[in-house]
């Protein structure tokens, strides 16, 4: 299928990252890997540092509101980095899109990818395309629940140099829930565009319908190693953004 973003009236393309730029095995082989290992390190060396301690204030809400709702997660006796390791793991076996979390693993891989210890993978197609889209006038814009200093990081560092000249803004779960269709609504307003002028990428369908129901248009990634998705039928797909035209 070939998918020409003139012909449909968009003038952004709006791209999700695991399974659409960027191989879920990276995200979940490389990248939560590295954040699990090298968790116990950063909390001692950034003990005392105002950005952990943003951290830890979000963790600490973000744990009494799991246990409001019934949850058992690791009891909090202080906010030293014992209990906060432990809530984290907890969070992370649970693979919680919880903005805490999301924030702390990002400033772990930051300090992966400052030091080298860390690059940003993209499928061999991305690079080509989003230059493509906008050499034709198209904007382009990334949404993830990872952070953004994490899509930043990730998109900066690729064996393909850094891309994030190219990609106009950048959207995480602070715009709202990835499921939630006002956080399109919140991103279209923020781009200065109508819903119906953006095409969202992803390879999660909840995510689709939510995009689709603020009036976006919508398309299915079926990337290798992706998991199969229930409505999938409901969507058109594309298989390489080759496929995505000016």
């Amino acid at each position: 299928m070939t998918v020409r973003l003139g012909e449909r009236g968009a003038g952004c393309v709006l791209l999700d990252i695991e399974g659409t730029t960027t191989p879920i095995s990276f995200v979940h082989e490389v990248l939560f890997r590295f954040a699990r290992e090298h968790l116990d390190d950063f909390l001692r060396a950034e003990r005392d540092s105002p950005e952990l301690r943003d951290v830890v204030h979000r963790l600490t809400t973000e744990h009494a509101e799991d246990v409001a709702r019934g949850e058992s997660p690791p009891a909090r006796e202080d906010e030293g980095p014992a209990w906060v390791a432990a809530y984290v793991r907890w969070l992370m076996d649970r693979d919680r899109k919880s903005p805490g979390l999301k924030l702390l693993q990002g400033r772990i891989w930051e300090r992966g990818y400052l030091a080298g210890q860390l690059r940003g993978q993209v499928f061999p197609d991305v690079p080509d395309a989003i230059r493509r889209w906008r050499e034709g006038g198209i904007d382009v814009a990334i949404y993830s629940s990872g952070s953004e200093l994490a899509q930043r990081r990730l998109f900066e560092s690729t064996e393909h140099s850094d891309l994030t000249p190219f990609i106009t803004a950048f959207f995480d779960t602070a715009v709202g829930a990835k499921v939630s269709a006002g956080s399109y609504a919140t991103i279209a307003r923020a781009l200065g565009r109508h819903p119906s002028s953006i095409l969202f990428v992803s390879d999660v369908t909840a995510e689709l319908s939510a995009a689709r129901d603020a009036g976006l248009q919508v398309l299915l990634s079926l990337r290798p190693g992706n998991a199969v998705q229930p409505g999938a039928d409901e969507f058109e797909t594309v298989k390489s953004f080759e496929a995505i035209h000016v």
